[in-house]
């Protein structure tokens, strides 16, 4: 199988200030893209995982990025290496979607173990590299993702999406 992995983000935002006989303006634009060709190596990637998941009221989960999920044909996901990470959160959620460096064998993403970013109801994390290391997954030292629901009042429902290499 081969992964080709084209992702753009555009930012466009504009300041103003409206004064008595004009309105400055501060317009700003930022677009980045990323590129990953089939591989292992710098700027590739050859392994994809996604999926829509729900938690309910305080419920935890631990991602296995090492040999527990499987892609959309079927082929267990054991990642070697960390390209992306996309979390989006439903806006209908009323709990943030907490994603997490487990305590024990978290996959370093993070600085520190236990580490991590609230996703709020109806917004995103996204994380990045194309260099050749990005993040190391070790199979059972370094190798988990957690997903919490940061409250016990009701369920969220996030989608996850997972591109990195198998060597």
């Amino acid at each position: 199988m081969a992964l080709a992995t084209d992702l753009s983000v555009r930012l466009a935002a504009t300041l103003t200030n409206p004064l008595d006989l004009s309105t400055p303006a501060d317009a700003l634009t930022k677009a980045i893209t990323l590129a990953l060709t089939s591989g292992t190596g710098a700027s590739q990637a050859n392994m994809l995982w996604h999926d829509q998941r729900t938690l309910s009221a305080s419920a935890t989960e631990n991602l296995d990025l090492a040999g527990s999920l499987t892609n959309a044909f079927g082929t267990t996901q054991t990642f070697a290496r960390i390209k992306l990470v996309l979390v989006s959160a439903a806006a209908a959620n009323t709990n943030n979607v907490n994603v997490i460096r487990e305590g024990t064998n978290g996959v370093p993403l993070f600085l520190a173990l236990g580490d991590g970013i609230p996703v709020r109801p109806g917004g995103l994390f996204l994380w990045a590299a194309t260099d050749s290391t990005s993040v190391a997954v070790t199979a059972g030292t370094g190798d988990l993702l957690t997903v919490t629901n940061s409250a016990g009042s009701t369920s969220v429902t996030y989608d996850i999406i997972v591109i990195g290499a198998s060597a």
